[in-house]
Formats: structure tokens, sequence, C-alpha cells
């Protein structure tokens, strides 16, 4: 049976409010002036330590003490500031109904991705949720995958990733897996295109539909 593999923000949750206001506090702790919010979006995917290094020049010591930073509002606070994706809970309850192995895949940590299913309750849907370490050991959506292939024993050549920015198609062809790009997310139909992902699909529904239609084939 194929085993279909989630990203987490931007495809299961809009997580958009939790890491831009926690983005927010770090650079309020900086006395660091604040960007409009569409420019903290590109804080969605990477990893946090990378993007503060990247976005605001930071040096690695700086950034990762930001990244500590960070996660004093979002352990407690920002990981519960997210919705789910309208249809992702039918969706997902759909998949696993049907005999698919469901498993997380995210380059949040580990033990914040296993809150966030917790408090929506699809936790029991899914055979395996894997995320980054807090050690800094695995944080990347390749090492993520890997981790995850490692224990699992899972079928790469049956397996697909379903996700919504270039981190997630890139890090799937580098894992050796198939990523289907979703649209409603924070990156752009253009990347997925550029990074080639075996298909786009705008809603929840329409993830659900492709199935059903490479199943048939």
């Amino acid at each position: 049976m194929q085993s279909i593999l989630f990203d987490l923000d931007g495809t299961i949750v809009n997580s958009q409010k939790g890491i831009t206001n926690c983005i927010c506090y770090v650079l309020d702790y900086f006395q660091m002036p604040k960007p409009p919010v569409e420019d903290l979006l590109c804080f969605i995917g990477p990893p946090l330590k990378d993007s503060f290094m990247k976005h605001f020049g930071f040096d690695e010591e700086k950034a990762a003490f930001s990244v500590g930073k960070y996660r004093e509002r979002y352990n407690e606070i920002g990981v519960f500031e997210c919705e789910l994706y309208p249809g992702i809970q039918e969706l997902i309850e759909h998949l696993h109904q049907k005999g698919y192995k469901l498993y997380l895949a995210s380059s949040k940590p580990e033990i914040l991705c296993k809150k966030i299913l917790g408090h929506f309750h699809l936790e029991n849907y899914f055979d395996g949720i894997f995320g980054a370490t807090m050690d800094g050991k695995i944080g990347t959506k390749e090492q993520v995958l890997e981790y995850l292939f490692e224990t699992t024993g899972a079928d790469r050549s049956t397996s697909i990733l379903i996700g919504d920015t270039r981190f997630d198609a890139a890090g799937a062809r580098e894992a050796g897996i198939s990523c289907l790009g979703v649209t409603y997310g924070f990156g752009s139909k253009e990347e997925l295109e550029q990074e080639g992902v075996a298909a786009l699909c705008d809603t929840a529904a329409e993830v659900e539909a492709y199935f059903e239609k490479t199943t048939a084939c």
C-alpha cells in the first residue's frame, strides 16, 4: 500500500499567525523594526536558524539565540495560533479509512508536530510523526525524510510527499520520492512547478481526487 507523507505548516495547518507573531517577539527583544507580515512568510518552511541568518543578517550565534527566544513564545502560545485548512481533516480521515499509510514529515520540531496534531485530534490517523530534532542534527526536509525512511522502512518507490513549498519539493526529490504540490499554502505554483512536482492541487478535495485517480490507474 502506498505511503502518503504530509508536510505540516502550509499543508495541514495555516500557521501564519503563530509563526509571524513569534518572529515579531524576537524582533521586539532586539528592538528591531518589524516588517510587514507578508515579508515574514519566508520563515515558514525552512529551518529557523537559517532564516534568521539569511533574512536578518544574524551571525550563527545570534541566530541560534533567536531560535531559543522564538521558542519561548511559540512553545506555549504560538503553537496553537493556527487552524486546519478547509477539508484537511476529512482528507486525512478518508485516506486513513482507505488503508493508506500516513506519515507526518515536517522541519518543525517533532515534539511540536505531535502537540499540534494532538490539539486537532489527528495524531491517531498517522502511522508515524517525524520532525526536526531539538539538537539541530535533523532539520532540513531531506534530513527529516531520511529519518522517516530509516525508522519505518517504508518503500520510497510507493511514497509521495504532500507539501506547499519548494523546500518540500526539493527535499522529496533529494530523498528519491515524488511530491504532490498544494497551492493553498505558503509557496507558489511557479516554484513548485520549477521543482518538478508530480501534480498541483488547489484544495484538499483535489488532493483526494488525485489519489482516487492514481489508485484507479
